[in-house]
Parts: structure tokens; C-alpha cells; sequence
């Protein structure tokens, strides 16, 4: 994928670092950025929509497509598979958006392996204390599952080091202005620049 008015971002972090959040309100404030849309074999929950949470498909089809080589990553987790579409983030990206992918450091290393032109963004937590609290969230868990929850996050941000950029999600206001910081400097970028503003430049150098 070569230089467009438009980039691919990876955003990832362990469970209860607040990604989720943080992606949302960058899509609020900011124009022209989405989060790319996953394929899933898992059922639609109550309050789910097609095409707007979740592409739900049957496994055939999600096999088929992974034969094509449509995806730019995919996994399964518990017995259910999920997917990014390949065709549906570069015509997102050709139309001038930019395009938000949230998934963990294993589907990254896979769309690395596919697209050069990629940023990635990892989020961790301001201490172990707080992932754990957010974890346990409304407190309806056992702790069997805080702790495997726990394990998960840790061998996630082992991982933090892949990522072009690190942002501690300490303070929310903080940690949103750092991600749209990432995000808007690669809108300026003198490359992207050149090609979204090919006639202004022209009139203003000739």
C-alpha cells in the first residue's frame, strides 16, 4: 500500500487499559477516522447490527474467506472466529479516511506482515493496581477470573515494545490529546500534505 491521503492505525493494550474509550472519543472529536469493522462467526447479541458492530458470517463462508487470503489477521477465540477485512480497510484508506484497528500485538505482527505502511499505538495502564481494579469492574467476577484476566494483560503489554508509540492512559484528557496527537501528525505528514493539497502547492510554487 503506497503513500495515500490517508492512514492505517493500530491501536492495542491489555484488557481494562482503557483502549476502548479512548478510540471512541477520537472518532467523536476528529473527522474523517473510523474503526475498521471485524468479520465474526460468533451469534449477534441483543442491540447488535450487522455492518455496524460486527460483519456476522458462518464459518464456510469465514474460511472461504481466509482461503482468498482476505484478511489482513484473524484468530479464533473461543471457537469463534474473528477478522479483519483486507478490501474493506483499503477502500475506507483510498477514500480518504483514516482507519483505527483495535487488536492485540499477534493480529498487528499479522497486518505488518501484509501492509508496510502501518502505525501502531500501545496503551498501558498507570500501574498494576489500577488494570487490576478496572478488571474487576462492577465486582461480579470470581477471582479465578480476575487472575486469569490478570495473566492476559501482563503477557499483552510484555509486548509494548513493538508499538511505534506508548501512551499511558493515566489521565484520560491526557492520554486522548497523545493518541489524536499521533493520529493528526501523520495528517500533516509533507507526503500526505503533497497530495491532498497538489493544486494549492502548485499555485503557491510555480
Amino acid at each position: 500500500m503506497g503513500t495515500s491521503q490517508a492512514q492505517l492505525f493500530i491501536v492495542s493494550a491489555p484488557s481494562g487499559a482503557g483502549k476502548t474509550s479512548l478510540v471512541q472519543r477520537v472518532i467523536a472529536d476528529l473527522d474523517n477516522v473510523g474503526v475498521s469493522i471485524s468479520h465474526t462467526t460468533r451469534g449477534m447479541r441483543p442491540g447488535e447490527t450487522d455492518g455496524k458492530d460486527y460483519f456476522f458470517t458462518d464459518r464456510a463462508a469465514f474460511e472461504q474467506m481466509v482461503e482468498a487470503d482476505q484478511f489482513l489477521e484473524y484468530a479464533e477465540v473461543f471457537g469463534n472466529y474473528y477478522g479483519t477485512s483486507l478490501g474493506a480497510v483499503q477502500q475506507n484508506l483510498s477514500d480518504g479516511s483514516d482507519v483505527i484497528l483495535e487488536i492485540d500485538w499477534q493480529g498487528a505482527a499479522q497486518v505488518r506482515q501484509k501492509l508496510d505502511d502501518v502505525v501502531s499505538v500501545f496503551i498501558l495502564p498507570p500501574s498494576r493496581a489500577t488494570l487490576i481494579e478496572r478488571l474487576k469492574g462492577r465486582g461480579q467476577d470470581s477471582d479465578e477470573v480476575i487472575e486469569r484476566r490478570t495473566n492476559e494483560a501482563v503477557a499483552e503489554m510484555q509486548q509494548y515494545h513493538r508499538a511505534d508509540y506508548l501512551i499511558i492512559n493515566d489521565n484520560f484528557d491526557q492520554a486522548l490529546m497523545e493518541l489524536k496527537a499521533v493520529i493528526l501528525s501523520y495528517r500533516v505528514t509533507k507526503s500526505r500534505q503533497a497530495l491532498r493539497h497538489a493544486g494549492l502547492i502548485t499555485s503557491l510554487t510555480r
